[in-house]
This record gives C-alpha cells, sequence and structure tokens, in this order.
C-alpha cells in the first residue's frame, strides 16, 4: 500500500467491518441502480444472468471451505456471479470449488428472489440445466433458460446474453488480487470480488463525454 495509507491490518479490518455491516453489497447496489438509470434502464433488473468460475485457492484457504473440481482441474473456490442485461454486478457468491452449479443455484436464487422479487427470468449455461429449471418454475416462479451452444461448433463461441456474465467475470479478473483466491473465509473473497465492479462503475457517472465538434479529423492522405 502507499506510504500515506494506514498499516495494511487496519484496512484488512475495515474492510471485514464493512462486510458484516453489509456496507460493501450496499454501495455495489446504489452504484448499479445509478449506472442504469444513466443508461435510461430501469433501476432494478428483471432479467438476469449467472455463470460460475473456479480458481486456486492458495495455502491460506482452509479445507473446510475449499474442494475440487474435477470438471476444471482446480483445488479451490467457486464464484457464482450473478449479473443484469448491463453486465452489473447484482449477486457475488463463493463456494467450495466441488460445490455444483445446479446444487449452488437453488439457494442463489431463493436469495435472488427475497432481495429481488421483480426478477422473472434468468439466463445460464447447459450447468443449470434439468430439474432446477422445474423447481425454480414451481417452487419460485422463476423462468430459467438455458443458452446452449450451436450444434456443430468449435472452440470459443460468444452465446448471446451469456457473454455478458463472462465479461463481468473478466473484469474482476483485472484486479490482480482476484486471479487467486487468498483469503480464509469466503465472506471476505465476496468483498473482494465486490470492490472489482464498485471500482468500474465508480469511473461510469463520472465519465466525461466529448464536446460536440470535438471529433478528430481525418489525416490528410499521403
Amino acid at each position: 500500500m502507499p506510504a500515506d495509507f494506514p498499516p495494511v491490518g487496519n484496512g484488512l479490518r475495515v474492510l471485514r467491518r464493512w462486510n458484516r455491516a453489509g456496507f460493501v453489497t450496499h454501495i455495489r447496489d446504489q452504484l448499479q441502480r445509478r449506472v442504469s438509470i444513466s443508461k435510461g434502464r430501469c433501476p432494478h433488473p428483471v432479467t438476469l444472468i449467472v455463470d460460475a468460475q473456479s480458481v486456486s485457492g492458495s495455502s491460506t484457504v482452509g479445507r473446510n471451505s475449499r474442494g475440487y473440481d474435477a470438471a476444471k482441474k482446480v483445488n479451490g473456490r467457486k464464484r457464482h456471479i450473478t449479473v443484469g442485461t448491463l453486465g452489473l454486478a447484482v449477486m457475488i457468491t463463493v463456494t467450495p470449488a466441488d460445490i455444483q452449479d445446479r446444487e449452488a443455484a437453488r439457494d442463489i436464487f431463493w436469495r435472488l428472489r427475497l432481495t429481488q422479487p421483480q426478477i422473472t427470468q434468468v439466463w445460464a449455461d447447459r450447468g443449470y440445466a434439468g430439474d432446477l429449471v422445474n423447481w425454480a418454475r414451481e417452487r419460485l416462479w422463476l423462468t430459467l433458460r438455458i443458452a446452449s451452444r450451436p450444434k456443430g461448433t468449435k472452440g470459443f463461441v460468444v452465446l448471446p446474453r451469456r457473454w455478458k456474465v463472462e465479461r463481468t467475470i473478466g473484469w474482476c479478473m483485472n484486479a490482480r488480487r482476484n486471479a487467486r483466491d487468498h483469503e480464509r473465509l469466503p465472506q471476505h473473497s465476496e468483498a473482494h470480488l465486490n470492490w472489482a465492479p464498485i471500482a468500474l462503475m465508480t469511473r461510469r457517472p463520472t465519465r466525461r463525454k466529448p464536446a460536440p465538434g470535438c471529433a478528430r479529423k481525418p489525416k490528410p492522405a499521403r
């Protein structure tokens, strides 16, 4: 940290205190609503996109909060990120990496229904297909739509709607702290992940628009 900042231990204690009080998620939610309004969107999204990412855990991650993702061959934790149609984070949850996406989604969808009662549908990949679709419709009155890869495609393919949550995951990974999980508690991992979209959204309302008539002139042909 810069020399004029307080000691690292003091900063970590403040971060943990804010996280326990729900202050970090409150800042994220307020910024998400402000950015949505500035874009002419509803401040409370009705359509969400969810995806999960497995990351390696360092030696400070306890055995009781880590697992092995056999599909990705990752020993660590899994991040379940839910975003709106603008790609702004609505909910971030951290679990052991061996937790299946469908299993974690039941708890996530319950919490979304309680905190975001206006939600009508959620988009996800094939990892969320199966009984979860009927469960979400019958228990939560929530429509879960699966975005599948086109048949016959190979390699990386940009899928409609799903690319927005994948872009948000990339934004979170731009913070070096999030490239690997170092936190002893999953709650602290969620706090660090929430600061990445917070830093991104704080720059959007203050972004200056180019003045009219200031477009770049084309360079003369040589």
